[in-house]
């Protein structure tokens, strides 16, 4: 029997994409053995109130972040679709396109926070394994917490083990307006692209 396929779903707003995004795809790929990962930089994102980059200037980001993972795919589905975007939606195009496939939602360690919160969160713990990255004993607990108060009906949610990598958008975006150097935090060719293109500094 040929072993379905494992596939990874990694979506986010990717304002820019950091070194802390390519090191949990990296940690995916090897934990859980994914034969891909998709890579999905937001549309209109239905929890987002504050305004994001240009979506091809965050798409053209995420291509220079993941060259030098092998397993990554980026996908634009959710920049091209119209309206609110939904990891659900996202789950379910890509269930039916690999109706064999075994699919992993990984999410950051700010992500799983506002998860119990996230549209039609039962459906998605039906369609994939959620994967919280995890940098502390705590998020074992978090998990089980999460799980109950979101009334999952029996999904697989498990940690993600993670190196401490304290990197995050918001300080990286403030950092370019304030003209402190972003090296060590973004891969160098998101930093050029970044300067070259004027993304963050101020109008």
């Amino acid at each position: 029997m040929i072993a379905s396929r494992r596939i990874g779903v990694f979506g986010g707003a990717f304002d820019p994409p950091h070194l802390g995004h390519a090191a949990l795809v990296r940690s995916a790929v090897e934990t859980l053995q994914l034969d891909e990962v998709r890579i999905l930089p937001t549309g209109q994102a239905w929890h987002r109130t504050g305004r994001l980059s240009d979506a091809a200037d965050r798409l053209a980001m995420v291509r220079l972040a993941f060259t030098e993972v092998p397993q990554a795919v980026v996908d634009d589905r959710e920049i091209r679709r119209s309206g609110p975007s939904y990891t659900v939606d996202t789950l379910t195009e890509i269930a039916a396109e690999h109706p064999q496939a075994r699919l992993f939602l990984l999410i950051g360690d700010d992500q799983r926070r506002s998860l119990p919160g996230w549209h039609r969160i039962a459906d998605i713990g039906r369609l994939a394994i959620i994967c919280a990255a995890a940098r502390d004993p705590q998020v074992a607990s978090w998990l089980g917490d999460a799980s109950s108060a979101a009334n999952l009906p029996g999904p697989e949610i498990q940690p993600l083990p993670m190196p401490l990598m304290p990197i995050s958008a918001t300080d990286i975006r403030e950092r370019v307006s304030c003209q402190t150097g972003i090296a060590g935090l973004v891969a160098p060719a998101v930093e050029r692209y970044i300067h070259e293109h004027h993304l963050y500094s101020p109008r």
